[in-house]
């Protein structure tokens, strides 16, 4: 493990959006600067995912130095949106739990549901260090998490996703591999490790920041979904329910808290620390 490295940064500015690789990131308590603090919300308030909407992965967001967002797509006409003024919140559903949140502009709403073929508004978290706490079941007091699905960051490896690969290539349904990491959306990559080296791991250090590892993270219909087309396949949660079934989740990665502040860079030395 001593020559680990950070391989890649990821964000992604709104949930359910296309990713942004980095070169470097800030890491706040909550997750990475400017990673899932904006989401799309349906009907009752309830964050719109690519489990319901695979088109999801189409559309981009890129984030503007006031804090705002270019949203842009193929066959659409990009809009700038700006950060919304904390005028007012509404109350949104992220897996069950109650969040409050500040809707963005008309325009962008309009945007969003053009996109999707059906009505939907973009919100804003305004407020992560006290809006939404962590998995009371994982979490340890006081710790927050953006809009992402239930951590604040999700680190997957380079050697597991080959060794994932590998199995895939030997099952029925072998001509939909090998499959990018992008399908399971992580926030960081590491290289450099032996296949599932990070199912032993509790804590980390990547760079100059610290982490937690809360638990493994059980994945769904989103890793089945082509990021470049939303097309579905049925990989790989078969092969993962095949050789990945841990405590009834098919699991692939795991969920990190941070335990320090800083900012971390492509190239970082990994650390285990237990």
């Amino acid at each position: 493990m001593g020559n680990a490295t950070l391989q890649s940064i990821h964000v992604h500015p709104v949930k359910a959006f296309r990713s942004i690789a980095l070169r470097e990131a800030a890491v706040e308590p909550w997750g990475l600067a400017g990673d899932r603090r904006w989401a799309v919300v349906g009907d009752g308030g309830k964050v719109v995912t690519q489990r319901e909407q695979p088109r999801l992965a189409l559309a981009a967001a890129e984030p503007m130095a006031d804090g705002g967002l270019r949203l842009s797509a193929a066959g659409r006409t990009p809009l700038m949106v700006p950060v919304p003024r904390p005028a007012g919140t509404v109350t949104i559903s992220v897996f069950g739990t109650k969040v409050e949140a500040v809707p963005a502009t008309e325009a962008a709403h309009a945007w969003c549901t053009a996109h999707l073929g059906t009505d939907v508004r973009l919100v804003h978290l305004d407020d992560p260090a006290t809006r939404r706490p962590v998995d009371p079941d994982f979490a340890l007091p006081g710790e927050t998490v953006s809009l992402a699905d239930g951590f604040p960051l999700l680190v997957t490896t380079l050697a597991s996703l080959d060794a994932l690969n590998s199995l895939l290539a030997e099952g029925d349904h072998a001509h939909e591999g090998p499959l990018p990491m992008n399908r399971f959306r992580p926030n960081v990559v590491v290289a450099g490790t032996v296949p599932w080296a990070e199912d032993g791991w509790s804590r980390i250090a990547i760079g100059e920041v610290d982490f937690r590892v809360a638990k493994p993270c059980g994945r769904c219909v989103v890793t089945t979904t082509d990021q470049s087309t939303a097309a579905r396949g049925a990989e790989p949660l078969r092969t993962l329910a095949r050789h990945r079934r841990i405590s009834g989740s098919l699991v692939f990665g795991q969920n990190l808290v941070p335990r320090s502040a800083g900012t971390i860079r492509v190239g970082d030395p990994v650390r285990i620390l237990g």
